[in-house]
């Protein structure tokens, strides 16, 4: 097989249902998926050892469902004629992991900035790069429709990734830095409030 087809030198590819071109929102869209992905995939190298178990098996299962959400942007909303892959299930549990996140790291008060350890860094700039993807879901949604739960889906993902730097760092007991001209942002809750 080659890796090269030359059907996209003139600035088009292939999507589920026809060809558009490599500008388009969905391709853009998908496309920083995808670069999310990679990111997760860099973060994974940065974590080895019996404290991160839980978060390198939940970072692969994050790849395979972001697989899940490009593949339903990929397909022209006329052409789909099988159902979405990406489900209310997939932003619920990315929903419990931030609280077990949160409720395992030192409460914020204040805005923290990115970095700490190499891991840490890592999972930020994945954090941003899933903020980014979601701006390019919500354009993307003003053509026409999409399957909502991506869009979800890529929301709580940039939360889970910012509740699992913080929980790596804490982890390896480096402190968060938080930014030095801010006020206090986070009002800490009590239990049962």
């Amino acid at each position: 097989m080659n890796l090269y087809t030359r059907t996209g030198d003139k600035g088009q590819t292939s999507i589920i249902g026809g060809r558009v071109d490599k500008d388009d929102l969905r391709v853009e869209a998908y496309g920083t998926i995808d670069e999310l992905n990679a990111f997760i995939g860099q973060s994974l190298t940065f974590l080895n050892g019996e404290k991160f178990l839980d978060v390198e098996a939940e970072l692969q299962k994050i790849q395979h469902e972001l697989f899940d959400c490009g593949s339903d942007l990929s397909v022209l909303p006329q052409k789909r004629t099988k159902p979405y892959k990406t489900t209310a299930d997939m932003v619920k549990f990315l929903e419990q992991r931030i609280d077990v996140y949160s409720s395992e790291a030192p409460e914020l008060e204040r805005f923290i900035l990115p970095g700490g350890s190499p891991a840490a860094a890592s999972l930020h700039i994945a954090r941003t790069v899933a903020r980014r993807a979601e701006r390019c879901v919500v354009s993307l949604q003003k053509q026409g429709e999409i399957n909502p739960h991506v869009l979800q889906y890529v929301n709580r993902l940039s939360d889970y990734l910012f509740a699992a730097a913080r929980v790596v760092n804490f982890r390896l007991d480096t402190k968060d830095i938080e930014y030095e001209r801010s006020a206090i942002v986070f009002k800490n809750k009590t239990k049962g409030s």
